[in-house]
C-alpha cells in the first residue's frame, strides 16, 4: 500500500495513511510549533519547510501546512519522510 495521501475538508491539511501502525495504543499525538515529540517521525515532519503542525493516530498522520506553502512541493517531502521512517 505504501503511503496514501487524502485531501481533507481543510485545504491546509492532508492525511497520510500507511499500512502499518505508527502510534501504539489508543491515544493521539500532536505537535505544534515549538514543540517536540517522543516520535521521531513527528519531529522530522515539523522540520520540513512549510509544515505548521502535525497530528497522528494509529496508522495516519495529518499534516497542516502554513498558508503560503504549496502542496505540490510539500507532499513528496512528507511522503519521503514517512517512508524513510520505515512506514
Amino acid at each position: 500500500m505504501g503511503v496514501v495521501v487524502e485531501e481533507t475538508p481543510n485545504p491546509n491539511a492532508r492525511k497520510f495513511t500507511t499500512d502499518s501502525r505508527i502510534f501504539p495504543g489508543d491515544g493521539s499525538v500532536s505537535v505544534m510549533p515549538g514543540q517536540t515529540s517522543d516520535f521521531p517521525i513527528m519531529n522530522a515532519l515539523m522540520e520540513l519547510e512549510g509544515v505548521d503542525n502535525v497530528f497522528g493516530f494509529q496508522n495516519f498522520i495529518t499534516v497542516n501546512k502554513k498558508s503560503d506553502a504549496d502542496w505540490d512541493q510539500l507532499t513528496p517531502k512528507v511522503e519521503a519522510a514517512v517512508k524513510e521512517a520505515g512506514y
